[in-house]
């Protein structure tokens, strides 16, 4: 089964094609570039690089997040248009879930951070057992002062992984002794380990639905919260 996936979570915007157990081609950009300008771009240079046409693809994969909301949305429209132009169908994982994925086979728990602005983190909790990722927690956005303090109750190794290891190191350093830190290459969410994580569900048959489909938020945008300090009303009421 061939599989195309694409991130845009982040800052950095990814993609790859996946040829049942064979990577095919990825590209990478994380430097100041747009995701709505460069998304489509990199799509149709990888598959031209690989010989291949969007008709050659048998299914798609797209973060949900959490991370920018823009970025989410971009990523998602991208892939929804992709798979309803083909009728090819697509399934959507979480970029927490594929940053955890980079640590495949790591002992202890797997702590994927993503910046979320104000000392603040997305992150989830994981561990491997019997070969396959486990999800410990939910997946939430936290201050990281209240994620060590967490972390430190489970009294047990931890490694780190994501864009927010650069920014936090340092205090992690600081409050958990013998941590251990992903190599840089693997602190960026890599399309290729969304492509694996998703081509397990799409050959069970498990896909998801064009109108329903929507990316994981976790809190509310920047917009909304300013209006509900304005205005003093809840945004859903």
């Amino acid at each position: 089964m061939r599989i195309l996936s694409i991130d845009s979570a982040t800052e950095a915007a990814t993609c790859s094609v996946i040829e049942d157990d064979k990577l095919l081609g990825e590209i990478t950009f994380n430097y100041k570039k747009q995701h709505s300008v460069i998304l489509m771009t990199i799509i149709d240079n990888l598959l031209k690089n690989i010989n291949k046409t969007i008709n050659d693809i048998d299914g798609f994969v797209v973060s949900k997040g959490p991370g920018s909301f823009t970025g989410l949305r971009i990523g998602m429209a991208t892939i929804k248009g992709l798979s309803q132009g083909t009728n090819k169908p697509f399934v959507n994982i979480s970029s927490l879930d594929a940053l955890a994925y980079n640590l495949a086979y790591t002992d202890g728990i797997i702590c994927p951070i993503l910046n979320a602005l104000r000392g603040n983190v997305y992150t989830a909790l994981y561990s491997f057992n019997n070969n396959k990722l486990e999800r410990l927690t939910d997946y939430m956005v936290i201050s990281l002062e209240e994620l060590l303090s967490l972390l430190k109750e489970k009294n047990t190794s931890v490694t780190f992984i994501g864009d927010g290891v650069p920014l936090f190191k340092d205090s992690i350093k600081l409050s958990i002794p013998n941590v251990k830190f992903a190599p840089t290459s693997l602190n960026l969410v890599k399309a290729s380990a969304l492509a694996e994580l998703g081509l397990e569900k799409l050959l069970e048959g498990e896909y998801d639905d064009l109108y329903t489909s929507a990316p994981i938020y976790i809190r509310k945008s920047q917009a909304e919260r300013e209006y509900e300090k304005r205005t003093g009303k809840d945004i859903n009421d």
